[in-house]
């Protein structure tokens, strides 16, 4: 019997585009985390986010040292990096911060599995209401794409909703195909969420 050699995590250094960072998720950062949560356009535009607690960071980071998830075969999950958005100062002068330190959310999964490839994706990304208007999401996946390729994926799935038209645009602007809609499994998590089906979108790294 073959035994596949244990996955190893990638020392990546810096993940720079001016004034953002992606950063390893780690505790130095959870206040800030809360920070941009519990601002009101979160708050109004999105409910789920806003209902995070430091339990809950806690737990993220227990379950992702070092913004490092090593996988959970048993429940089909693959590994991931975690990380967060961290905006830090420009020499712009016409670049005027957003109200908040953390501008969102980042979720590289480096392993390929149906759940991947159909409804989560290689690339997940959220960024809070404070922030958006910058392009962050499509900046932060920018830098994490090498991330892949070094990993040895030929290919990226990346998934949105049907009606997040500008994460479509996002996907797109990486260079992202759209190859169809699937419906979500009842039974999945995201189900529950409210997202019922996902579009697909193909992304060649060669």
């Amino acid at each position: 019997m073959l035994l596949r050699p244990a996955f190893r995590f990638i020392d990546h250094g810096p993940l720079v585009d001016r004034e953002l960072e992606l950063v390893p998720a780690q505790p130095r950062w959870a206040d800030d985390v809360l920070a941009a949560c519990h601002h009101p356009l979160t708050v109004a535009q999105m409910p789920r986010e806003a209902r995070l607690s430091r339990t809950d960071i806690d737990q993220f980071l227990a379950e992702a040292p070092f913004g490092r998830f090593p996988g959970d075969p048993v429940a089909g999950r693959v590994p991931s990096y975690q990380f967060w958005m961290l905006l830090r100062h420009s020499a712009d002068s016409r670049w005027r911060p957003p109200p908040i330190r953390i501008a969102g959310g980042l979720s590289l999964r480096v392993g390929s599995n149906p759940s991947v490839e159909l409804h989560y994706g290689h690339v997940g990304y959220h960024v809070y209401p404070p922030a958006r208007g910058h392009r962050y999401a499509y900046r932060a996946a920018r830098l994490v794409l090498p991330l892949l390729r070094a990993h040895g994926l030929p290919v990226a799935w990346i998934t949105c909703d049907p009606d997040n038209h500008p994460s479509r645009r996002t996907i797109e602007r990486l260079g992202g195909r759209y190859v169809e809609t699937v419906p979500v499994p009842e039974h999945d998590p995201l189900y529950a969420r409210g997202e019922t089906h996902k579009c697909r979108f193909r992304l060649d790294l060669r």
